[in-house]
């Protein structure tokens, strides 16, 4: 039996509120779950299906860092698909990806078809490594699969001084600038930069309007998508997400700069199925469908600052303080700089107690405790 929960309201506002005025602001809408707990049962549910111990820390890993930063769309809610991706079989359980080619600076890793987060992990560390030594690591993989949200990747990095960058091709959903038939992927770019004193820069986006977890977080809240998300079958944008049959690029329509987002997803595309010799474009698997391997292709980098211009913290630091206390808008409230959003969640989780989700998102994991057969997560006890 589940405890009785400590609750919060419109967690996913978090991008446009305080996190104080948000804390203060309590209903039955969200219940909260201990980090450890949501760790915990992303190992149960993928122990159960029989992945291989160390790529399920990977994915548990990931999947809590998601949820904690406030990028719902690719923690939790993602966990079915591996789920499913291992009891089908099409992603392996068995193997272990592997550096087929390397120099002092760079690598190609194939990734040998087993889940996403272990690929990634392998990459980023062996990034790292060469640019611990080398100044510049640079590594693209094949053979990989959905690696969950690419900041968890350049975040690696940044922790230990690096300028850390990750990018990964996906399954075709977006519709390329004029065109109405799904080509590209979501295609996501990520960069994060230590700063002093725990300040940091950390950029974590697609190149859609928006990832594909959004719109699916949001059919499964019952609430419509904004102008721009998406485009039905004619190639129209639609605020229904049960009519979404294509993202848009970045910027949305022509006439709003969408092909610059076409362009960088080209770029992306570049950097990881082109460059790894994975598929690419509309020769990968449409999305959440198990016909064939999904063989994405994946770019980890990593850059030591201290090969180049001495000071690049202070500058950071510096840049960033100069942002946030930059003149306001009329009626804005504050400047943020990437990671800043992210910053809060954080810190509104950790006042909590653990990481808050609406009730959807509890009965979801409930019912596929369920269905594995396995305990589902322990919901935070509420305090008086």
């Amino acid at each position: 039996m589940l405890f009785p929960v400590r609750i919060v309201k419109n967690v996913n506002s978090i991008y446009t509120t305080s996190w104080h005025h948000l804390r203060r602001n309590m209903s039955t809408t969200e219940a909260v779950i201990p980090k450890q707990e949501v760790h915990d049962f992303v190992v149960r549910c993928m122990t159960k299906v029989g992945s291989k111990p160390s790529h399920t820390q990977d994915l548990a890993n990931l999947l809590v860092a998601a949820d904690y930063r406030g990028h719902y769309s690719h923690g939790i809610n993602r966990l079915d698909m591996y789920v499913r991706d291992i009891q089908s079989g099409i992603t392996s359980k068995e193997a272990e990806p592997v550096v087929v080619k390397e120099t002092a600076a760079t690598a190609l890793v194939d990734g040998k078809n087993v889940l996403g987060p272990a690929v990634g992990t392998l990459c980023i560390d062996l990034a790292i490594r060469k640019a611990k030594e080398s100044g510049i690591g640079w590594v693209s993989a094949r053979g990989s699969n959905h690696f969950g949200i690419a900041g968890w990747y350049a975040i690696r990095a940044k922790e230990q001084g690096m300028i850390g960058l990750a990018f990964t091709n996906t399954s075709p959903l977006m519709v390329p600038t004029r065109g109405k038939k799904n080509i590209l992927g979501t295609n996501p770019i990520a960069c994060a930069a230590p700063g002093n004193n725990g300040d940091e820069f950390v950029l974590d986006m697609a190149t859609t309007s928006v990832a594909l977890g959004k719109i699916e977080l949001s059919e499964r809240k019952g609430l419509d998508i904004p102008e721009g998300w998406a485009c039905d079958s004619t190639g129209r944008t639609t605020t229904n997400p049960s009519k979404a049959e294509g993202l848009m690029p970045l910027g949305g329509t022509e006439q709003c700069s969408g092909y610059k987002g076409y362009g960088l997803a080209m770029m992306v595309e570049v950097f990881c199925g082109l460059l790894a010799g994975a598929d690419y474009g509309n020769h990968i698997r449409r999305w959440k469908t198990t016909e064939k391997e999904a063989n994405l292709g994946q770019c980890f980098v990593a850059v030591d600052p201290e090969a180049f211009a001495p000071g690049f913290t202070d500058r950071l630091t510096e840049l960033n303080t100069t942002l946030r206390n930059s003149e306001l808008a009329e009626g804005e409230t504050e400047v943020l700089v990437a990671g800043d959003p992210e910053k809060k969640h954080q810190n509104l989780c950790d006042s909590l107690g653990g990481i808050p989700y609406h009730a959807n998102q509890i009965t979801f994991m409930n019912n596929l405790a369920s269905e594995l057969g396995t305990l589902p997560p322990k919901l935070l006890e509420k305090t008086k």
